[in-house]
C-alpha cells in the first residue's frame, strides 16, 4: 500500500475572542512594508463595526468585501489574482479568509493562483498544483463547511464544478472564534450545520472508512445530534460545539470522501447555481435508498427545527439540463465509488440519477 501523505491546518487558535490576535498572529508573516496583507470578506460585515474595525489593516494592506451570493467561480479567482497583481508591486505577504465557506475557498483558491501560472479551471482536479502557495489564514464566521480544514477549494468553472484538490490548499492558520458565528439567521444556520452533518453519514457510510476518518466522523456526527436534537445546551455551548463539528466534519474527510448527497448537489450548483449547504439538504432528503437512518434523523432535524426546504428546483428543466446536472455528477468518480464501490457504473445510470433530480 502507499498511503497518501495529508497536509493539516498547522497551526489553529480556539476560543472565544481569538478574533482579536489576528494582528499580533500574522504580523510576523508580513515579508516588508509594501507586500500587504489581503482580506477578503463576506460583504454581510459591510457597515457591521464589531466585526470590522478589529481587521488589522496597516501600510499597503487591502480589505475586499465579496459577496456570497453565489458560489465561487474559477473565473472570480482569476479576477481577484489578476485585480491583487495590478494593485500591489510586490506579492502579498498573505491572505486572509474571513467568512463562510464561499469566502474561505475563494481565499485559498487566490493564494495558491498567485504562485502558480494560468488559470484558476486548469487546477480543477486532484494534485495539480505545483508551487506552494503563499501564507493564507482562515476565519470562520459560520459552522459546518470543513473549508476551514479540508484540502479542497471547491469551485464552478466553465466545465465543470470541482475543487482544486492539493497539499498545498489547506490554510497555514486557522482562528476559530465561535462568537463570530452570533448573527447567523437560523435557516443558514441549520443548512450550513446540516453540511457538517452530510459529511459525517457520507463519510461513515463509505467505502473509504477506516480508523482515521472514523475517529473524527463519530466525534462530528454526536457534536450533530447535541446541537440539533437535544436541548440542553446555551446558545455559547452550541455555537462552540458546532464549530468543533464542523472542524471534525472536514477532517472525516481527508482520508476519506464525501458521497451521493455531495455528487448530486455540485449539479444542482453547477446548473441553477444553488448553495451548497441548502442544495445537500434537497439533495439528502431523497436518499433514503443510500442512508436510511441518516436521512430519517435527517427529516427529524428538519421537523424540529421548523425548517422547510425550496420545492421544484427541479420541475421545469428540459432533458437536455437534466443531462448537464448529470454529466456533473457522474464526473466526480471518488464519491461514488466511496458511496457505492468501485463497480459503482452498474448501479449509477444515467436513468436513476433523473430520477432524483426530478424528485426535487
Amino acid at each position: 500500500m502507499n498511503y497518501k501523505n495529508y497536509p493539516m491546518v498547522s497551526r489553529v487558535v480556539f476560543g472565544r475572542g481569538s478574533f482579536n490576535q489576528l494582528g499580533d498572529i500574522i504580523s510576523p508573516k508580513r515579508k516588508n512594508i509594501k507586500a500587504p496583507f489581503i482580506f477578503l470578506v463576506d460583504d454581510v460585515f459591510k457597515g457591521n463595526s464589531w466585526l470590522t474595525s478589529r481587521i488589522p489593516l496597516a501600510y499597503n494592506d487591502q480589505l475586499l468585501y465579496i459577496s456570497a451570493d453565489e458560489e465561487p467561480k474559477t473565473s472570480q479567482v482569476d479576477e481577484l489574482v489578476e485585480q491583487i497583481i495590478l494593485n500591489h508591486k510586490d506579492r502579498p505577504s498573505g491572505i486572509i479568509g474571513i467568512g463562510g465557506g464561499t469566502i474561505l475557498d475563494l481565499a485559498k483558491a487566490v493564494a495558491i493562483l498567485l504562485t502558480n501560472e494560468g488559470e484558476a479551471k486548469n487546477y480543477q482536479g486532484w494534485d495539480l498544483v505545483k508551487t506552494p502557495a503563499i501564507y493564507h489564514v482562515g476565519v470562520p464566521t459560520i459552522s459546518g463547511t470543513g473549508a476551514e480544514v479540508s484540502r479542497t477549494t471547491v469551485l464552478t468553472g466553465p466545465q465543470k464544478k470541482l475543487g482544486i484538490n492539493s497539499d498545498y490548499t489547506p490554510f497555514d492558520q486557522v482562528i476559530l472564534d465561535p462568537e463570530l458565528t452570533k448573527d447567523v439567521p437560523k435557516d443558514q444556520w441549520f443548512y450550513t450545520g446540516m453540511d457538517c452533518y452530510i459529511h459525517c453519514i457520507e463519510s461513515l457510510n463509505g467505502t473509504y472508512l477506516n480508523a482515521f476518518s472514523q475517529s473524527y466522523g463519530e466525534k462530528a456526527y454526536q457534536l450533530c445530534l447535541e446541537i440539533f436534537m437535544e436541548d440542553n445546551l446555551s446558545v455559547e455551548d452550541s455555537q462552540d460545539k458546532l464549530m468543533m463539528a464542523s472542524w471534525h466534519g472536514g477532517m472525516s474527510i481527508a482520508y476519506s470522501q464525501v458521497g451521493v448527497a455531495h455528487a448530486l448537489s455540485y449539479g444542482l450548483s453547477y446548473l441553477l447555481g444553488t448553495k451548497h449547504g441548502i442544495g445537500n439538504c434537497v439533495v439528502f432528503d431523497h436518499l433514503e435508498e443510500f442512508y436510511p437512518d441518516g436521512v430519517k434523523l435527517f427529516k427529524q432535524m428538519k421537523k424540529k427545527h421548523q425548517i422547510h426546504l425550496p420545492q421544484g428546483l427541479c420541475a421545469h428543466l428540459s432533458d437536455e439540463e437534466f443531462d448537464i446536472m448529470i454529466d456533473v455528477a457522474l464526473g466526480l468518480e471518488p464519491l461514488w465509488i466511496n458511496a457505492v464501490g468501485k463497480n459503482w457504473k452498474q448501479v449509477i445510470t444515467r436513468d436513476k440519477l433523473k430520477g432524483l433530480y426530478q424528485k426535487m
